[in-house]
């Protein structure tokens, strides 16, 4: 299976970066990890909610323009469903068997995941009701693929 990780913005803490290129280096046999970043947009100092929704709308309509139409999407939102390592591992699975090579799993940059991305998803993911820095996110999405790869 291909892992996509599309994503806003790059990671620009090296310890984050080495996480992640740790967590995804050797997945087993056909599984492979693709982070697929796009840029974000600078956010002004002062920013009221007119200006957040087009910085998020940017950066969703970059998102979307790298996710294949043949792909399992899975957007990590805090409206999704927490859902443990061994679920996710059966949603994955189970995309695979309906014909899925690629899952696509989708993470929004600081100030959120724009709402196309996430109709655009097959699967609304929560890791938790708490926020965490995007960067993080890819950490700790890295891991449970690693687990999932591992089992």
């Amino acid at each position: 299976m291909i892992f996509n990780i599309a994503c806003v913005g790059r990671i620009k803490e090296d310890y984050y970066r080495i996480l992640v290129d740790e967590y995804t280096k050797d997945l087993g046999a056909g599984n492979r990890a693709v982070i697929r970043q796009v840029p974000d947009e600078p956010i002004p100092k002062k920013t009221g909610a007119v200006i957040q929704k087009r910085l998020i709308k940017t950066e969703g309509e970059r998102l979307l323009k790298v996710i294949g139409e043949n792909e399992y999407v899975i957007a990590l939102c805090i409206e999704g469903k927490q859902t443990g390592t061994e679920e996710l591992s059966d949603i994955i699975s189970s995309a695979g068997k309906k014909g899925y090579d690629a899952v696509t799993f989708v993470i929004g940059g600081s100030l959120g995941l724009d709402e196309d991305c996430i109709k655009r998803a097959d699967y609304k993911l929560s890791f938790s009701k708490m926020t965490y820095p995007h960067q993080l996110m890819r950490v700790m999405l890295a891991w449970q693929i690693k687990l999932i790869c591992d089992k």
